[in-house]
C-alpha cells in the first residue's frame, strides 16, 4: 500500500512540475503570481501550516498556563508556514475574478451565492463522516 502511495505521490509531482512549467512559459513575469501555480503555493503553504500543528500537538507542546488552549500550536504552525504572507484582499479579488474589473459588491455578492452550494456540500461531507463514525 505503501508502495502505491509514493508512485501516485511521484505521478503527481511529475504532473505538477509539468504544469508549472508551462505556466511559468506561458505568464512570464506574472509568474509564480498566476494561474494553477499561485492556489498550488496556497495549497502548499496550508498543508505545511496543517502539518506542522499536528507535529506541534504530538510533540507534545502546549502553552504551561492554559493546558487546554492550542493558540501556541497555531501560532507556530502560523509563522513556520509563511502564512503571514498571506496577500492584499484586492489581489485576492481580482486574482479570483480572473483579472476583470468586477464591482467587489458584485463580486461578493457572487462569492455568497457560491457559499450557499458549497456550505451544503461541505456539510454534506461533514455529515456523511459523522455518521460513519470517521
Amino acid at each position: 500500500d505503501k508502495i502505491g502511495n509514493i508512485t501516485v505521490s511521484l505521478r503527481a509531482k511529475s504532473y505538477s512540475s509539468q504544469i508549472l512549467l508551462i505556466e511559468k512559459t506561458m505568464y512570464g513575469s506574472e509568474w509564480p503570481k498566476a494561474g494553477a501555480t499561485l492556489a498550488l503555493m496556497w495549497l502548499k503553504r496550508c498543508l505545511r501550516f496543517i502539518q506542522i500543528l499536528m507535529q506541534s500537538l504530538a510533540d507534545g507542546e502546549k502553552d504551561e498556563q492554559n493546558p487546554n488552549l492550542v493558540y501556541i500550536n497555531i501560532t507556530k504552525a502560523y509563522d513556520q508556514a509563511a502564512l503571514f504572507a498571506a496577500p492584499c484582499r484586492s489581489d485576492i479579488l481580482k486574482a479570483i475574478s480572473k483579472d476583470r474589473e468586477v464591482a467587489e459588491e458584485d463580486f461578493l455578492a457572487k462569492i455568497h451565492q457560491f457559499l450557499i452550494n458549497f456550505t451544503a456540500t461541505v456539510d454534506a461531507i461533514y455529515e456523511m463522516y459523522s455518521i460513519m463514525n470517521a
